[in-house]
């Protein structure tokens, strides 16, 4: 591995991350160290499982009063974030419980900020306009994809906006994540794929953002490019991937494949937490508005494009994923570079992401509409390795919509 000088990293990260299957038992203990009452957001699939049943009484146990909010839709929808806040403003709540989803788990992050600093949830939008702490915030995922039980990221459906909109603060931080696999055993197979597609985006688009002098941290940015400690977070996830998630898509009861694929979701998280993500998550907020299509299948969908047109700006890079994927590479750098490329491809093509923006219902007289509104997602814009304006996020998402994965050298 090569360091380039001068060598900066940073991370942001829980206080405390429990791993390891079974883990899930810690839940009562870590919550009553930060009161008495507890607000638990998952979904209803979730809330009628025995697992679930069992987190809830290990709570109980542990002198908690516990109040369950099981409405969480997928993508996180703003209305469901006003409606648990509104049910819950006036109950005490000490601690807030993510279970679940990403969505459960940002859903856990937005009620934690607006209990402690008020609504509307619009007026924190952006990077650091979180004024302070939040209540604090436990994470338990059940699915290997997100990694948002560690990042400073909330992510949800504004309506009003047509757009996915972020809020990114290092308060946003959970206090404790418990990674349980265990968890992910029922995940269906689309499911899988889905996360999995997630944390492959995660993991790509960190290692390949752009890379920002130390004065970054300066300028009061969250995302401040990829970093000495991001990439190795990524390098380790994608290694972990490569592997894992074809078999954990294809054999659901393989648990050492859900447990590799839980724990390389955790490293996307480490990775994206501070050198954040780019392109594909740009153009996948307008696209997700309109097709509705699970994020991790729209970010997947649109990844091999962005790979080939932020290529020229990072041929070490993809070449060094190859490697990491394992493929006999030869020729020269750039064609090296390709070969990484085309695994992730294959690896996206094997869990079952469609090819095409096509597939996922976009029409094409709405290409220039989603690259319009993609180039508003400023923070990830600027994260981009590449310079983008509106002509060059037309070019992706056209190739997207047609299959046009040309060698980018």
């Amino acid at each position: 591995m090569t360091i380039t000088a001068p060598a900066f990293g940073v991370q942001r990260a829980p206080r405390t991350v429990v791993f390891g299957a079974g883990q899930r038992a810690l839940l009562g203990r870590h919550a009553a160290e930060y009161g008495s009452s507890a607000l638990v957001c998952t979904d209803q699939r979730l809330a009628a499982s025995p697992e679930f049943a069992q987190l809830l009484t290990d709570l109980e146990d542990n002198g908690l009063e516990v109040h369950v909010w099981s409405d969480t839709s997928p993508e996180l929808p703003m209305s469901d974030i006003d409606a648990c806040f509104d049910a819950m403003e006036y109950a005490g709540i000490d601690v807030v419980i993510g279970i679940g989803g990403g969505s459960c788990l940002d859903l856990a992050k937005a009620v934690a900020l607006m209990l402690t600093h008020g609504g509307p949830i619009d007026q924190y939008y952006g990077e650091n306009a979180v004024p302070a702490p939040v209540l604090p915030i436990i994470a338990v995922p059940t699915t290997g994809g997100t990694g948002s039980e560690v990042t400073p990221v909330c992510v949800l459906s504004d309506s009003r906006r047509e757009l996915k909109a972020g809020i990114s603060s290092p308060y946003l931080v959970p206090s404790v994540a418990i990674c349980d696999p265990e968890l992910t055993y029922s995940c269906p197979p689309s499911l899988t794929a889905s996360a999995g597609a997630d944390a492959v985006s995660h993991l790509v688009e960190s290692f390949t953002a752009i890379q920002r002098p130390p004065s970054a941290l300066a300028e009061g940015r969250v995302f401040i490019g990829k970093n000495v400690i991001s990439d190795s977070y990524a390098r380790w996830g994608l290694g972990l991937l490569a592997t894992a998630l074809p078999i954990a898509f294809e054999h659901p009861d393989d648990q050492d494949a859900r447990s590799a694929v839980m724990l390389a979701a955790n490293a996307g998280g480490y990775a994206l937490g501070v050198a954040g993500t780019a392109a594909a998550h740009a153009l996948q907020y307008p696209l997700g508005a309109l097709t509705h299509t699970p994020h991790g299948v729209g970010v997947g969908v649109l990844l091999p494009y962005v790979m080939r047109y932020n290529a020229p700006a990072r041929v070490q890079e993809f070449a060094e994923i190859a490697k990491l994927f394992g493929v006999p590479t030869a020729g020269n750098t750039q064609q090296q570079a390709l070969a990484g490329i085309e695994a992730v491809d294959a690896l996206l093509d094997r869990i079952g992401i469609p090819p095409t923006l096509k597939e996922l219902g976009l029409a094409e007289d709405q290409l220039e509409y989603v690259a319009e509104k993609g180039l508003q997602s400023a923070r990830l814009i600027d994260n981009n390795p590449r310079p983008l304006d509106v002509d060059a996020l037309l070019e992706i998402t056209r190739a997207a919509y047609a299959g046009d994965r040309t060698d980018p050298f």
